[in-house]
C-alpha cells in the first residue's frame, strides 16, 4: 500500500530488490549486512566500499575512498550521463509518435486518459494499471512539476512505449519504412538502458553503440539531424548541452590519423558549398580527396580558395630544416599538389569558382574551413617544430552555413580563422 492509499500491481519480476534482498539488508541473508567474502566477490573494475582485511575494522575506514577509487566513479558518471542523454532524447522522440499516431484513433472513443489503457489492451493491463498509479501517487506527493507530464503517456518506459507501437504497427507503417530497423535499434539500447537505470558500469564500447543506435532511431522516427554529407558533423546531444564550455571546439584529436577515422575527407569535403584551405601543401585535400570528386564538387556550385606556402619562399627552407627534410623535398612536393590542383582548375568549365595562390609568409597553421549551406566545420592543426603535419594535434570546430545564421564571433574559433585566412588571402598571389 502506497502513502498516497492506492496499492501498486506488482512490478517487474526481474527488478533488483527481490529474493536476494532478505530481511537484515544484506544480500542472500547474511546477518550485519557482510558477507564473509565480500571482497573475493567483487567483480573486476567495480569500486567496493568494504573493508580489505578482515579483523581491520575502524571507525570510517570502510567510507575511505582513495585517488583510484574517485577516478573509476567519475569516468562511470561521465559515461551514464552521456547515455542518459541519449536516452532521455530516444524516450520523448518515441513518446511523441506514439502520442501523434494513437491518439487521434483511441481518445475519440474513449477520451482523457482512457485512450492509453485502451490501446494498450489486455497484454498490456497490468503494466498500463501501473503507469496510472505511479501518476496518482506523483500528484499526491507534489512530484509533477510541469503539467504537461500529467498523463498517462508520460509514466509509460521506453520498453512499453515499443510494445504499443509494435502491437499498432499497421498504424505506424504509413510513416516508416522499415519496423526491423526500429525494433533492432531499440534492442541494441535496451542493455544501456538497464545498467543506466541501476547505476552499474558502462563500458566504452557499449555507450558507442548506443550512441550510434539513438542517432539512427532518431534519423529514422524524424528527429535527427541529417546526413554528414549535407550538412558537415549533425549536432550532437552532448554538444547541445555543453557545447558553450569549449567554444566552438566539438572534438579534439592527438593526430590527422585520428580524425580521418571519425571524419573521412568525404563526409568533411562532400557536399560542401565554399571551400577555403591555407596551409603549407593542403595534404588532407590534395591527397585524400580525387580530382575528378573536386572538379564534382565544383561544378555543383561549391566555391573553391586554396591557398598554398610559396614552394620557392624561404619559409620553405627553413620547414624542411625543422623536419630534418633533405634540401628541396619539401619545395618539391607542395609544386606537385600545386600542378594536381591547377590541372583541376584547367578541366571546370568555369575556372574563376576554383582559385589557387601562393603565400610567403612564416607558416602558422593549416585550416579547412568548409561550409555547407545550413551549417560550416573547420579543421585546424597548428605547425609544431618536430612534429609534420599528419602527427599535429587536431581542432575541430562548428561554423555558420552560407545560409546559417551568423554564429557570435567573440565564444567561437571558427570567425578568428576565417579572418586570418581572409588577411593572408588579400596579400597572397595568385598562381596562374
Amino acid at each position: 500500500m502506497s502513502s498516497g492509499g492506492l496499492e501498486l500491481p506488482p512490478g517487474d519480476s526481474g527488478h533488483e530488490g527481490g529474493p536476494a534482498d532478505a530481511p537484515g539488508g544484506a544480500p542472500g541473508g547474511a546477518p550485519g549486512g557482510v558477507s564473509g567474502g565480500a571482497s573475493a566477490g567483487v567483480p573486476a573494475g567495480a569500486v567496493s566500499l568494504a573493508p580489505t582485511e578482515a579483523g581491520s575494522v575502524r571507525a570510517g575506514a570502510e567510507l575511505d575512498w582513495g585517488a583510484d577509487a574517485w577516478s573509476e566513479v567519475r569516468t562511470r558518471a561521465q559515461r551514464a550521463g552521456r547515455a542518459y542523454i541519449w536516452l532521455n532524447l530516444i524516450e520523448q522522440r518515441l513518446r511523441a509518435v506514439v502520442g501523434a499516431v494513437l491518439r487521434p484513433i483511441y481518445e475519440p472513443v474513449h477520451g482523457g486518459d482512457d485512450w492509453v489503457v485502451a490501446a494498450a489492451g489486455p497484454a498490456g493491463q497490468e503494466w498500463v494499471q501501473r503507469a496510472v498509479a505511479v501518476r496518482e501517487v506523483s500528484r499526491r506527493k507534489g512530484y509533477l512539476l510541469d503539467p504537461a507530464d500529467d498523463n498517462v503517456l508520460s509514466f509509460l518506459t521506453l520498453p512499453q512505449l515499443r510494445e504499443l507501437m509494435v502491437q499498432h504497427w499497421p498504424c505506424f507503417e504509413p510513416y516508416f519504412d522499415d519496423r526491423r530497423e526500429i525494433e533492432l535499434a531499440l534492442d541494441e539500447l535496451e542493455v544501456t538502458r538497464n545498467v543506466v537505470s541501476r547505476n552499474r558500469a558502462l563500458s566504452r564500447a557499449v555507450l558507442e553503440q548506443a550512441e550510434r543506435a539513438s542517432a539512427r532511431l532518431l534519423e529514422v522516427l524524424g528527429g535527427g539531424a541529417g546526413a554528414p554529407g549535407a550538412d558537415r558533423l549533425p549536432i550532437d546531444a552532448v554538444e547541445d548541452l555543453v557545447g558553450d564550455r569549449y567554444a566552438d571546439v566539438i572534438s579534439v584529436h592527438p593526430d590527422r590519423v585520428r580524425l580521418q577515422r571519425q571524419l573521412p575527407a568525404e563526409d568533411l569535403f562532400g557536399g560542401a558549398r565554399r571551400l577555403d584551405a591555407i596551409g603549407i601543401g593542403l595534404n588532407l585535400l590534395v591527397q585524400n580527396f580525387s580530382g575528378r570528386r573536386l572538379v564534382r564538387l565544383t561544378e555543383a556550385g561549391c566555391r573553391v580558395r586554396l591557398l598554398f606556402l610559396n614552394p620557392a619562399s624561404s619559409a620553405v627552407k627553413r620547414r624542411e630544416r625543422e623536419l630534418g627534410l633533405r634540401k628541396g623535398e619539401l619545395s618539391r612536393s607542395v609544386e606537385m599538389n600545386i600542378l594536381h590542383v591547377r590541372r583541376v582548375r584547367a578541366g571546370l568549365r568555369d575556372p574563376s569558382r576554383f582559385e589557387i595562390h601562393v603565400f610567403d609568409e612564416t607558416p602558422r597553421f593549416t585550416a579547412y574551413l568548409v561550409e555547407g549551406e545550413t551549417s560550416g566545420i573547420a579543421v585546424v592543426q597548428s605547425y609544431l617544430r618536430r612534429a609534420r603535419g599528419m602527427e599535429a594535434p587536431v581542432l575541430v570546430l562548428r561554423g555558420a552555413g552560407t545560409r546559417g545564421p551568423a554564429r557570435d564571433a567573440d565564444h567561437g574559433l571558427f570567425p578568428t580563422y576565417r579572418e586570418e585566412f581572409e588577411s593572408i588571402w588579400e596579400d597572397s598571389r595568385p598562381v596562374s
